[in-house]
């Protein structure tokens, strides 16, 4: 006689049994896999099973190496930081890298894990394969037989072969551009200065300075046109190209001491994302010396002379008197060989390169100096206007009107004070009021001092 249908169906106990144990075997397989079977065969054994599924596919590969010969595939580099962005929070297993002289983590996949990125509709399978080779090693005083192990990468992304045109014209260059974009926002700008102990006479550090252009208290067209300009700059590669000249672009910053030179420079360098090269003359023995430094500056950076009028004698040495030696010569930085380095020869090693000066006396300098290709644009730091004010009171006190505005607003136009004296006032106390009062009586305290008919305006000369 047939038992009934709830007697012939396994118990709920049994089925638990059934899972636990399945559970216990999956576990104990992947312990097996990962802990017994050496790095060496799995890689081995999953690349030759990512081979035949792609063969007995409609699926194309395009493969690329982590390195070009001796030298580092770019294109590489670019996909390893664009699918790093692409990660999901399902992803099994990542690699994560801290690189040199970076506070960021470098996140990006790691070996033998797949990715699925889409494209314009169009679904790329990434996968980073890696196999271990072993390579002589040609060393006298080894044995002949002796060899060194070494991991070979590369990734590989597989999609419909029809899709064959537009990967290569489109989705590979996509990379490129966001990749490059990932990288620049990622940058940690870096202050360097010289070191004649390194190997390129520089050192270096993290530039921490807060300035932005919103922060910094200049005339808002001023402050607009350079702006601009550094982006004009910025986008002119294939310009700079075509009309034969050295991708780069000078400015001089001249003003009274206190009006925010320095500032904008960090500004200038936290707006593009370029390192800064500051370059005391004093430092520098002879104009041999400067030819080396200017090589051992990176390519998108902004070299800096600052205070140029008292770093260097403000003549040609050579017109000197005769009985000078060309030994003592060459152990002193010449003006002739500062002009050299800002727009000979020598200044077209690297691309996207600004250099700034900047001076309190700008009538000192030398003309030739001066001149376009050199100094391209002049940018004169004046003393504290009401629109600058403004700026400072909102970076300072936080706010945007007050009833003392309009009589601070009439002081401003009477005397000279700069940047750097009125936020000294505006931060002597945490209280609005008492901060704009202090400011008030500072200012009135100034009103006896004269002041030149453009001394208060911020302007830019081409």
């Amino acid at each position: 006689m047939l038992g009934s249908p709830q007697e012939s169906l396994p118990s709920s106990r049994t089925i638990l049994s059934a899972v636990a144990s399945l559970t216990a075997s999956v576990v104990l397989l992947r312990t097996f896999y990962n802990e017994l079977i050496p790095d060496a065969v799995r890689d081995y054994f999953f690349a030759r099973l990512h081979d035949l599924s792609n063969r007995l596919s409609s699926q194309m590969i395009i493969v690329v190496e982590e390195l070009d010969g001796l030298t580092a595939n770019q294109m590489f580099d670019a996909v390893n930081v664009y699918l790093g962005t692409r990660l999901s929070s399902s992803s099994r297993r990542i690699k994560v890298l801290k690189p040199e002289k970076e506070q960021q983590l470098d996140v990006t996949i790691d070996r033998n894990q797949e990715l699925i990125d889409t494209f314009e509709g169009v679904k790329f399978k990434w996968v980073l394969v890696s196999s271990r080779v072993e390579k002589p090693i040609s060393n006298k005083n080894r044995d002949a037989s002796a060899f060194s192990r070494t991991d070979v990468r590369q990734f590989e992304v597989s999609f419909h072969n029809k899709h064959r045109d537009m990967a290569l014209k489109f989705y590979l260059p996509h990379i490129l551009r966001e990749a490059k974009a990932i990288r620049d926002e990622r940058k940690a700008v870096k202050l360097h200065t010289i070191d004649y102990s390194g190997t390129d006479y520089w050192g270096s550090i993290d530039l921490n300075h807060p300035a932005t252009f919103d922060t910094i208290a200049m005339n808002p067209e001023t402050k607009e046109a350079l702006i601009d300009d550094l982006n004009k700059f910025i986008e002119r590669k294939q310009y700079y190209k075509r009309v034969g000249k050295a991708w780069k672009r000078g400015y001089l910053l001249y003003g009274p001491p206190g009006t925010g030179k320095s500032s904008l420079v960090a500004a200038m360098a936290n707006y593009l994302k370029f390192d800064i090269y500051d370059m005391d003359l004093r430092e520098v023995q002879c104009n041999s010396d400067l030819r080396r430094l200017l090589i051992g500056t990176g390519s998108r950076s902004i070299l800096v002379i600052e205070d140029i009028d008292c770093s260097i004698e403000l003549q040609d040495r050579s017109s000197d008197s005769e009985n000078r030696t060309k030994s003592a010569e060459d152990e002193k930085v010449t003006l002739s060989g500062l002009l050299n380095f800002i727009d000979g020869l020598w200044s077209s090693c690297g691309d996207e390169r600004i250099v700034v000066l900047t001076t309190n006396h700008v009538e000192r300098l030398d003309p030739a100096l001066l001149r376009p290709g050199r100094m391209d644009l002049h940018l004169h730091m004046s003393y504290c206007d009401f629109s600058g004010f403004k700026i400072l009171a909102q970076n300072y006190l936080l706010i945007h009107e007050h009833s003392l505005f309009e009589e601070i607003k009439e002081l401003l136009k009477e005397v000279q004070a700069t940047p750097a004296e009125v936020a000294g006032e505006l931060m002597k106390s945490d209280n609005v009021t008492s901060s704009l009062q202090s400011l008030n009586r500072f200012l009135h305290g100034k009103q006896g001092t004269n002041r030149s008919p453009d001394s208060r305006t911020d302007t830019v000369k081409a």
